[in-house]
């Protein structure tokens, strides 16, 4: 093989997740699915392929690879819903694909650059050979990230552990003398990061690792596994539980277990967090608090569009997935299992429940659609207190979401 392709089939039943980047973006742990497929196959990553175009535009703001260009030679093809991969795929023969046994998905294939481009295309491939995984393998719905959560997570940690790149060297694996630390696992910091004295690391159940220029503030506490992202801000007296990934560019507070934060969110305030999703630009009221068990202990049932079916999600613990610039009002309550897909505002005395469809503006008065131009003002206002600005492939996607936003409103 002389090389790597993550290939993004377009699914979707990810929504909200991948609304805004491609299924191997995800942060599926501390780090993103594509991250984790190129450090633990060891391969040159020469390409990425994404069928939807227009999100192939958006990753190529933020992605310095090949996007969809045409495939010269033999390559590992890797789908980007496969949130971790084995190194056996690098076993496989010219031609031979590894299938998902109940979707009939494709995981990855060793394939030539005529089968490739096909592929590409998304174009039915016929293999010369197959090898047949268990169902489960990919991500195919939203609350799947949190059934591949903790692998992942534990995966991450051990890269961080044991790597040797030029970025984990200026890392630092014992706590500043300030703080208090206990557990028989590792506390590692990068050397650009602020830590404040009296924060309280306690490591007995995992790992703790703080990326570079990420910053904590005094009395925090932080229990691992857990991983603090680059440029990100855990507050005063936070808790930070264990399972818990918060991307770059965060701002945390509260009481926060197992949830992913993508990047740029902020939940600068009191309430509780858990088992949950977190997307971009996403703003956290004060006292915002999630409910990630059932009074009943049972399995948690969701519905990964509002007119789509309760299904089974194979989770006792899970809390809510929230996608990209959804905002919530002071004191918001969201129930167990609760999807709300992108562009959403919550400021809903009652709570939120079941599947919000994006764009929804939800009050005491009802449900009604965000106001394109309105939202749009609020994005540009918030990213720009990032000294960001969205471009305009981004507003193209946003709206392109908005207009078939009408289509999801609730049943």
């Amino acid at each position: 093989m002389h090389g790597l392709y993550i290939f993004c089939d377009s699914r979707p039943s990810l929504s909200p997740l991948t609304d805004l980047r491609p299924s191997f973006a995800l942060r599926t742990g501390a780090v993103t699915t594509k991250e984790r497929l190129t450090t633990t196959l060891g391969l040159p990553l020469l390409g990425l392929q994404i069928l939807d175009p227009l999100v192939a535009r958006l990753a190529s703001e933020n992605h310095p690879e090949p996007i969809n260009q045409p495939v010269q030679s033999n390559a590992l093809h890797v789908n980007g819903r496969l949130a971790l991969v084995s190194k056996d795929v690098l076993t496989l023969e010219l031609g031979e694909g590894l299938i998902e046994e109940q979707s009939g998905d494709l995981l990855a294939a060793h394939l030539s650059p005529v089968d490739a481009n096909l592929l590409q295309q998304g174009i039915q491939l016929k293999l010369s050979k197959t090898r047949i995984c268990p169902s489960g393998a990919l991500m195919n719905r939203p609350w799947h990230i949190r059934s591949f959560r903790d692998t992942c997570l534990s995966h991450d940690m051990a890269w961080f552990l044991n790597s040797t790149s030029e970025h984990m060297q200026d890392a630092r694996m014992n706590p500043p003398p300030s703080t208090h630390a206990f557990g028989k696992h590792a506390v590692l910091y990068h050397s650009t990061s602020h830590i404040s004295p009296t924060v309280i690391f306690d490591s007995t159940s995992g790992p703790i690792v703080i990326d570079a220029r990420a910053t904590i503030r005094p009395r925090a506490l932080l229990i691992g596994p857990c991983y603090v992202g680059q440029d990100s801000i855990v507050l005063d007296l936070a808790t930070i539980r264990p399972g818990t990934c918060i991307g770059p560019h965060c701002k945390v507070n509260g009481e926060v277990g197992g949830t992913i934060f993508q990047a740029f969110s902020n939940k600068a305030h009191d309430g509780y967090v858990g088992d949950s999703y977190i997307g971009e630009w996403v703003n956290l009221g004060a006292g915002t608090t999630t409910s990630n068990l059932l009074n009943t202990y049972s399995e948690v049932i969701a519905k990964v569009s509002p007119k789509g079916s309760h299904e089974r999600t194979g989770q006792t613990f899970l809390g809510s997935i929230i996608g990209d610039h959804t905002k919530t009002a002071i004191c918001t309550r969201l129930m167990t299992g609760t999807i709300i897909h992108t562009g959403s505002m919550i400021a809903a005395t009652g709570g939120a429940s079941g599947c919000i469809a994006p764009f929804s503006w939800m009050t005491d008065d009802g449900v009604r659609q965000f106001r394109l131009e309105k939202f749009i003002d609020v994005l540009k206002a918030a990213m720009a207190r990032r000294a960001k600005t969205p471009s305009p492939d981004y507003l193209s996607r946003i709206k392109e979401l908005h207009a078939r936003s009408g289509t999801m409103s609730s049943s």
